[in-house]
């Protein structure tokens, strides 16, 4: 049996499969609709101040024919009137009792204006509260959203506002266009959330279009920055939410949002500290039931690694995230191609001639060139297993046997302990003290 069920911060649901705060999760209509094909939550999409909304609110970036590898967005919170948004809710959860139902919410920065919003949210049955600090575009503006999320004191304090009078969990969502996620994260463990949800979109000006000249999207000739979100964003959400996961003082349940498209992106945020997940682009690319594929590809692949439970899965990749001083500088790869099934193209030579570090060599054959890796000068940098066009016909293989470790700090500790430091001038005595070959 694979119990894929999931506590995120208090905030029980089946999958850990959500819809993220956006337009997929806009009315009760929707949010229904998603619970029928299997979506474990959903976090509302977030009410509060008033707003109108603008036309053309999307930009995409296409990239090698796939459609929105990258979306930007202007569109505001929610534009429904706050009574609409209760009683739908209110609605959803008694017809959908399993699944986790959290609010989104952002108001003016006034604590009475906050503890009005979280009683009626309260009264709702909701599961949980996500405090949105993240929007990049509109609200942050009027000293909301990101503008929220930026400064961990204002972040602290409207959290306290809330944690005061709230009775059920309540999870930060924070903004990605920080220097240091981590503060922010500290500010909202220190206000008693619940909870952290990361990450909220990233500030971007999509494009422009070479043959108007206009910003994309255009709202009547004019644009702005907006949030960016989608597949392309993904690896910097994954290293925001293995930062808050290892810091010693947040340790605090995590739901990871950020170009989440199939089983295998959730997989990664979860391996890497996140409780629930949260989705939001994909679904406006592909709709509702791609959560029968992640249900399904999940459990399939915790059964082929013998794995039961999320929490057995759940970190279990951020033991390897350590800093570059402590990397063994003896382990050493090169790369080998595979001559069978190599098709000659040459782009592992063009990139490691121009790109990299001069070790392949074309050797004519047979009216074709033969790439050939000259591994004395080879650094192992990856960078041709990388450009080749063929699955595994470049491998990066090692040569080290492992049992021997020697890293920056250790090394350079122990030459200043010899009352050496270490310069350009001395850095061939270092190499050769320590018997490592730097091309």
């Amino acid at each position: 049996m694979i119990d894929l069920s999931i506590d995120c911060g208090g905030i029980k649901s089946p999958n850990p499969f959500w819809l993220a705060s956006a337009p997929p999760s806009n009315s009760a209509y929707q949010n229904c609709k998603a619970f029928e094909q299997g979506w474990g939550g959903t976090v509302w999409k977030t009410i509060g101040e008033p707003v109108m909304n603008v036309c053309n609110r999307y930009g995409s970036i296409d990239y090698n024919g796939q459609k929105i590898a990258g979306l930007n967005n202007i569109e505001l919170i929610s534009d429904r009137p706050i009574e609409i948004n209760m009683k739908e809710i209110a609605e959803t959860k008694k017809l959908w009792p399993d699944r986790a139902v959290v609010v989104s919410l952002m108001v003016e920065s006034k604590k009475e204006s906050w503890h009005d919003i979280v009683k009626r949210t309260i009264d709702t049955g909701a599961d949980g509260i996500e405090l949105n600090y993240g929007c990049p575009h509109g609200m942050s503006e009027r000293g909301m959203g990101s503008a929220v999320g930026q400064v961990p004191e204002y972040c602290k304090m409207i959290t306290e506002w809330v944690t005061e009078i709230s009775t059920i969990p309540v999870l930060v969502k924070l903004t990605p266009n920080v220097s240091n996620i981590v503060m922010p994260a500290r500010a909202a463990k220190a206000a008693k959330a619940s909870g952290i949800s990361l990450i909220n979109t990233i500030n971007s000006i999509m494009g422009i279009d070479l043959n108007t000249l206009k910003i994309k999207p255009s709202v009547a000739g004019k644009s702005s920055h907006g949030g960016f979100a989608g597949p392309a964003v993904k690896p910097i959400a994954l290293h925001m939410v293995s930062q808050v996961a290892l810091d010693k003082e947040v340790k605090l349940p995590i739901s990871g949002i950020g170009g989440i498209s199939n089983w295998q992106d959730a997989l990664e945020f979860i391996l890497l500290g996140a409780s629930s997940v949260q989705v939001c682009t994909a679904v406006m690319h592909y709709g509702f039931r791609i959560v029968k594929d992640m249900i399904e590809g999940l459990t399939f692949w915790m059964e082929e690694k013998g794995f039961h439970s999320l929490d057995e899965v759940r970190g279990k990749a951020l033991p390897q995230i350590d800093d570059f001083g402590n990397f063994n500088l003896l382990h050493k790869t090169v790369a080998r191609i595979d001559q069978a099934k190599c098709i000659h193209c040459n782009l592992c030579y063009i990139a490691c001639e121009d790109g990299a570090h001069q070790c392949i060599d074309l050797i004519p054959e047979n009216g074709h060139t033969k790439t050939i890796v000259r591994e004395s000068d080879c650094v192992g940098c990856d960078l041709c297993s990388i450009v080749c066009p063929v699955e595994g016909c470049i491998s990066m293989v090692r040569l080290d046997d492992g049992k021997e470790q020697k890293t920056w700090n250790e090394l350079t500790n122990d030459f200043k302990n010899e009352g050496k430091e270490l310069t350009w001038e001395n850095l061939g005595e270092f190499q050769k003290k320590y018997g490592i070959v730097i091309h």
